[in-house]
């Protein structure tokens, strides 16, 4: 019947068929759009990773150690608080006499009452003085915890990275891309 070198064009126009017309300049326009956007993007991402994140990873360590210092610092000086306030001060030397009197003998006659002798020393339980620090050392505690006060909100979200500005930029970049997508779609084809 038919063979692959037969013409099958039974009309006998041979006439090549029309070249469709290329409309897809407007479609890679877009999409070079997109793939800049998504590459500034990445760019953005490693260059917060690499740099912006170690830096504040580094403030956050540093102001965790200053603090910890300063908390180390209140703990010692309520110690040694606690410390003073049971240190029961001993009597300080009195001045020597400067001149002595010889005592005069006097006819005045003693006379010795059978007491019973109270032979009471008191002597402090070194457990007692150590439950004593430890009471005063957490009533300080829960007096200085008390006045601790917030003195700035969280830092957390898009504002508060970017600010303003950036937020400024960002919307102006959205309009460009709005009237940019409005315009390539409103051209007729050529």
């Amino acid at each position: 019947m038919f063979d692959q070198s037969d013409d099958l064009n039974l009309s006998g126009d041979s006439t090549p068929p029309l070249k469709e017309e290329s409309n897809n300049r407007t479609f890679i326009i877009a999409a070079g759009i997109l793939a800049g956007v998504v590459f500034m993007s990445i760019a953005c991402m490693a260059a917060y990773a690499l740099v912006i994140l170690p830096r504040q990873k580094a403030a956050n360590t540093a102001q965790e150690a200053t603090i910890q210092a300063q908390n180390a610092q209140v703990a010692q000086a309520m110690t040694q608080t606690a410390e003073a306030a049971v240190w029961t001060p001993t009597a300080l030397p009195s001045p020597l006499p400067t001149t002595t009197r010889t005592p005069t003998l006097s006819p005045t006659p003693v006379v010795a009452l059978a007491t019973a002798a109270s032979t009471t020393t008191s002597t402090l339980n070194p457990t007692a003085i150590l439950d004593l620090l430890e009471t005063q050392t957490a009533i300080a505690n829960q007096t200085a915890t008390a006045m601790v006060t917030a003195t700035a909100l969280a830092k957390t979200g898009f504002a508060d990275e970017f600010g303003l500005p950036g937020l400024i930029v960002l919307a102006v970049v959205l309009v460009v891309v709005i009237l940019l997508s409005r315009r390539l779609r409103g051209k007729p084809a050529r």
